[in-house]
């Protein structure tokens, strides 16, 4: 205990913490009082020296000594400060492109069966009524659906939240009482409904720069892994998308960044913010929690691997925890919510548990981390895309191990629970009772902020010593983020759209139709709520995408065939296998169109 206190004071200065010693004093001070190493850190060869080597001081201590570097390093290399000054302003104009990615043609991708959804739930509306309103065999012209995405007359947040529980209990209602707000006040256009996790995106960026600034005290790793942040495809992707994903994506790297602040600073005001940064996680998404957990190891790692003493141990310990306790409390009113209606969140997410195979699950782990620097869609089964993000592949894995090999023990902690611990609690369920949570992109965002905070560090720390071939990495990373995100900015759809992906090419053909009967007006698209009831969020998506003059034939599960009688070969978009069944009975078949799709024209059986 005394070799702590003497740490503390010893950073702290005379006056107890008023004014600051200089890094390299306080660490010569810890030398005289404390001259053990640690062979950890003689391994590493830390970027931040003495941190770990003198790792008996606590936590606080490291936290501490890392960020006092921090005034140190201007990013400037003193032999060449023109080529760094160029870096720093390419950086600069990387992050404000990211930034413009994010507002690019926000309008043009097809909203998806999901973004459908999350109109629907702001609005106020359930599924069950909309179903039980339109599958009542009888004919709509398509743009009408748009009315299930504007607010319900009458209705309130409270609608919001009873449609979630209702409905949706494993998604929190936080984002979808601001996306109420947002619709109040902007409308429900497709361009305002993206605009507000475009906005909330943008959170991300500076809080990005302060959580590596914190980890690894250098303005220039900072600023690298922004600049990733901003141009990552991925991170755009789900900024132009109308859910809580960006959303997730901000409190996973604020509360992160919380974290070391608090064991930086210590005080009780810092734990009650990332308490309450817990608290709006857990309100954002359920798989906030996978971050959760991922800090409740990196502490636990900390005491064992890093704290020496225990007292101090202890009470960073507890001062977590209890932060943790107090945001579950606040979180006690939807977990109640949750527990109350298990079962329906049981059914919502039963896809998740088919088991796809091993090759399956690589390809889409492949797909998913790489996304963050490359994403060029050539198909799922194409070997190109595979074989061109490999080298980023190669990147995030030399990232990793420069991570332990060069950084001092308590960021490597960090970095690697960040990464690991969220994988590895979805990887394991897949792999020990099947399933394919680990599959989905979205759902591993909890593990991203790490991968680019790894990448960030073994960027700038190799282009400020001007290695030429770290030179041309960091540019060829760049290259092909921005090239990656400008091909997709100029799609209609991408892979982020899952089962909607071919809803831009259904609607082509539809239209193509009603072009051709557009004298007639005899357009008719039929279908039901299909086998698993999703079909309306398709026709959701589908409505912003036909011709005016295109008409709905929405039948019940007791379809009515004979209102067929009146056209010669009306379409069929994903009908039911009731439907199939009633069709054939009826002396009736259906004729591909676009079978992937599930696209098919009626024909009477000749």
């Amino acid at each position: 205990m005394g070799s702590v206190q003497v740490s503390i004071d010893l950073l702290q200065g005379p006056n107890g913490g008023g004014e600051k010693p200089g890094f390299s004093t306080a660490i010569h001070r810890l030398q005289q009082a404390n001259p053990v190493k640690n062979p950890v850190s003689e391994r590493s060869g830390a970027i931040v020296p003495g941190v770990d080597r003198y790792a008996s001081g606590t936590i606080a201590t490291i936290r501490t000594s890392m960020a006092s570097t921090t005034h140190q390093d201007t990013s400037v290399n003193p032999k060449n400060p023109q080529n760094s000054r160029l870096l720093i302003w390419l950086l600069a104009i990387g992050i404000l492109l990211g930034i413009g990615f994010r507002f690019f043609e926000i309008e043009r991708k097809l909203y998806w069966h999901d973004e459908a959804y999350t109109s629907i739930r702001a609005a106020g509306f359930t599924r069950q009524e909309i179903d039980d309103e339109l599958f009542q065999n009888r004919i709509i012209p398509a743009p009408e659906l748009q009315k299930y995405q504007r607010i319900k007359p009458g209705s309130t947040a409270a609608d919001t939240i009873r449609s979630l529980a209702l409905e949706d209990p494993q998604h929190p209602p936080l984002y979808f009482l601001m996306a109420r707000l947002w619709m109040q006040q902007f409308g429900s256009s497709l361009a305002a409904s993206r605009s507000l996790p475009a906005i909330l995106s943008l959170l991300s960026l500076p809080l990005m720069y302060a959580l590596a600034q914190e980890l690894f005290a250098s303005n220039l790793a900072a600023l690298v892994a922004t600049t990733l942040l901003a141009l990552s495809p991925f991170d755009i992707l789900f900024a132009q998308t109308a859910r809580q994903y960006s959303l997730l994506t901000a409190t996973v790297i604020g509360s992160s960044w919380l974290l070391l602040r608090a064991l930086r600073l210590r005080g009780w005001q810092n734990w009650a913010y990332y308490s309450i940064a817990i608290a709006i996680g857990c309100y954002t998404h359920p798989f906030f929690t996978l971050t959760l957990v991922g800090h409740g190891v990196f502490i636990i790692a900390c005491w064992l691997f890093v704290k020496k003493r225990k007292l101090r141990g202890h009470l960073t310990n507890s001062q977590f925890f209890l932060a943790v306790t107090a945001a579950l409390i606040l979180y006690l009113p939807w977990i109640y919510v949750l527990a109350t209606n298990l079962e329906r969140a049981s059914a919502t997410t039963d896809w998740t548990r088919i088991s796809p195979g091993w090759l399956y699950l690589a390809k889409l782990w492949t797909l998913s981390f790489t996304a963050l620097f490359f994403d060029f869609d050539f198909g799922f089964d194409n070997i190109w895309t595979y074989l061109l993000r490999w080298p980023f592949l190669l990147l995030i894995a030399a990232a990793v191990y420069n991570i332990c090999r060069r950084t001092n023990i308590s960021t490597l902690l960090f970095i690697i629970t960040s990464i690991f611990v969220p994988f590895l609690m979805l990887v394991l369920p897949d792999i020990i009772l099947g399933g394919k949570r680990s599959a989905v992109s979205r759902y591993l965002i909890s593990c991203f902020p790490g991968v680019q905070l790894a990448v960030a560090c073994l960027l700038a720390s190799n282009v400020k010593t001007q290695q030429r071939f770290w030179q041309v990495v960091l540019a060829g990373v760049f290259t092909a983020s921005i090239a990656s995100c400008t091909v997709s900015g100029v799609s209609d759809t991408w892979w982020s759209k899952d089962l909607s992906y071919f809803n831009a090419e259904v609607a082509r053909n539809i239209n193509k139709e009603a072009m051709a009967n557009r004298s007639i007006k005899d357009t008719i698209v039929i279908s039901d709520r299909g086998n698993d009831f999703t079909n309306m969020g398709d026709l959701l998506s589908l409505s912003y995408l036909l011709d005016k003059d295109v008409r709905l034939m929405l039948l019940s599960q007791s379809p009515d065939i004979e209102m067929l009688n009146k056209y010669s070969a009306p379409l069929v978009f994903r009908p039911s296998e009731k439907l199939r069944s009633a069709l054939k009975q009826n002396q009736r078949r259906l004729e591909p169109i676009l079978p992937y799709a599930k696209l098919f024209r009626v024909r009477r059986t000749s």
